[in-house]
């Protein structure tokens, strides 16, 4: 006998893929009904390998569960169990609420985090049975304290489970009370047995603690008319600012900007196109002006997701970091939507920047969704910024060469509406050309001038000795072929600088990990 575990979810790309993880480990078969979302939910649950089943417009929770619940009869009869797709919630609760029903002990179980207010004047038992009254039946709680209770619960109800029979006797007719809470009360009013559990959340991010600071964001634009209204309409509550830099476009960005009405508005226009890093970089000088604690930057293309912005924030709050950014490249799920030919070259530029930033445990340094402390963003010297699109790589450079914390942010790629204009052979050279001379300046600063580290020399060295050797190489080849008379002891001089230059520079790239292993105390 099976448990099925069912997943509505609706624009939850963010959560979707921890939710699965989780829950996996307690159930046998996961059913994900992606109820007309415009994200990356339905693919990244496909590739985790959920039973998904796709409503082409949302319907509602409702509609989803009961195209759930019809699904899981296939199941066989074992237990479901309904997941908030809130990653919150802990899973290793999952078994307790299951138990009951799997030992005949009830016939739904509705699990939700404790009222912290009320006490034993308000429980889901009298609510369901006494709807319309005040919740507990005694008479003893006003209609005003059962609305919070309900609205409390729509917030933290994060599992309900039901016996395979449950589903005979369930309307699927949205009331005033919470979808699974609509299911219980079916069940209850034909007589079946129901019990509340309460169940832990995990160690949330305390969304008051977003409030208490200044935060910022920064939103480079060009030629976005068709979604910077939907980016900057998306922005949550807690940010005090968007700098939104309309880059000269030709379009009608200024005009759409100009019909938006939000007082955290401030636009900031280039009579000349200059590039999305002297966007970002303009933008940033604003939020040092206006003193913001968090500069947070998001593209004018609706591509980054913002319920994933406290992901970024909390760990520079936290004091963990000094610059978060996303990453796309964690796993496969989270690489939906990105060509063959995107992710080569977006391997292949990772690499180059690990190499010439030093922060060898980064991913995705291309990601353009980030955060930043006013500390880092006032101490790395940002009127230097490069100002084509190699600009996140850039900075990544100044960050370590002046000691700050960097930190990746996994979340998915999410490519929509939006259409990349960028071209990609011209943007690999530049940047590569870019990053070697950040390399070579940052050794420079950080190893040479700063302190002093002796891999300064194997990378010199090892620079020095590789490409000799591989030139002494081609020379004897050549030689060899062409009957030069070529000295015999050649062969084996290039064959030991090429070892000597290959090991040298191994050797340097050790250094240099473990120095940012140490910088960002993380063992080797």
């Amino acid at each position: 006998m099976g448990i099925t575990g069912i997943i509505p979810a609706y624009n939850d790309e963010a959560n979707i893929y921890d939710v699965i993880k989780k829950a996996g480990v307690y159930v046998d078969n996961i059913v994900v009904v992606d109820d007309g979302s415009t994200d990356s939910t339905a693919y990244v649950a496909e590739k985790m390998n959920a039973h998904v089943i796709k409503h082409e417009t949302h319907r509602g929770k409702m509609e989803a569960l009961r195209t759930a619940f019809k699904f899981s009869e296939k199941f066989g009869d074992g237990p479901v169990l309904v997941i908030n797709p809130n990653k919150s919630y802990n899973s290793e609760e999952i078994p307790k609420m299951i138990d009951p029903v799997m030992w005949l002990e009830a016939d739904a179980v509705v699990g939700y985090s404790p009222y912290p207010e009320a006490g034993s004047d308000y429980d889901i038992q009298s609510l369901i049975a006494n709807n319309n009254g005040n919740g507990n039946g005694n008479g003893n709680v006003s209609e005003i304290g059962r609305q919070q209770f309900v609205k409390y619960l729509y917030d933290n109800i994060g599992y309900a489970a039901f016996s395979s029979q449950s589903a005979n006797f369930m309307k699927f007719e949205p009331d005033s009370l919470p979808m699974e809470l609509s299911l219980v009360k079916d069940l209850a009013d034909a007589g079946m047995r129901v019990k509340e559990i309460n169940v832990s959340k995990v160690r949330e991010q305390n969304k008051d603690e977003l409030y208490d600071h200044k935060i910022g964001v920064v939103v480079p634009a060009y030629n976005e008319e068709k979604l910077i209204a939907k980016t900057v309409g998306g922005i949550p509550d807690y940010v005090n600012r968007i700098y939104v830099i309309n880059d000269a476009s030709t379009d009608n960005t200024a005009g759409v900007l100009n019909s938006i009405r939000d007082p955290r508005l401030s636009v900031i226009t280039h009579e000349q196109n200059q590039g999305v890093g002297a966007a970002i970089l303009h933008g940033y000088k604003r939020a040092l002006q206006e003193d913001m604690d968090i500069a947070v930057v998001m593209g004018g293309d609706n591509q980054m997701n913002p319920a994933l912005m406290p992901d970024l924030i909390m760990p520079i709050l936290r004091g963990e970091a000094d610059y978060t950014k996303g990453n796309r490249l964690k796993s496969e799920e989270f690489r939906g939507g990105m060509s063959s030919w995107r992710l080569f070259g977006n391997s292949l530029l990772t690499f180059l920047t690990k190499v010439s930033s030093g922060y060898w445990h980064i991913m995705d340094p291309q990601n353009g969704y980030t955060a930043i402390s006013k500390k880092a963003l006032s101490g790395i010297e940002i009127d230097k910024l490069y100002t084509y699109y190699g600009y996140c790589n850039d900075i990544l450079v100044k960050l370590n060469t002046f000691g700050y914390k960097t930190v990746d942010v996994s979340m998915p790629a999410r490519y929509a509406d939006e259409k990349s204009t960028i071209k990609y052979g011209r943007y690999m050279t530049k940047v590569s050309v870019m990053l070697l001379k950040n390399f070579f300046w940052r050794l420079k600063e950080k190893y040479s001038i700063q302190s002093f580290h002796p891999l300064v020399f194997f990378y010199v060295f090892g620079m020095i000795f590789l490409p000799l050797g591989v030139l002494l190489s081609a020379y004897t080849l050549v030689g060899g072929l062409a009957g030069w008379a070529v000295p015999s002891s050649l062969p084996l001089i290039d064959t030991l600088l090429i070892i000597a230059g290959i090991q040298m520079i191994l050797f340097a790239m050790l250094f240099d990990m473990k120095e940012c292993y140490r910088s960002m105390d993380i063992g080797i």
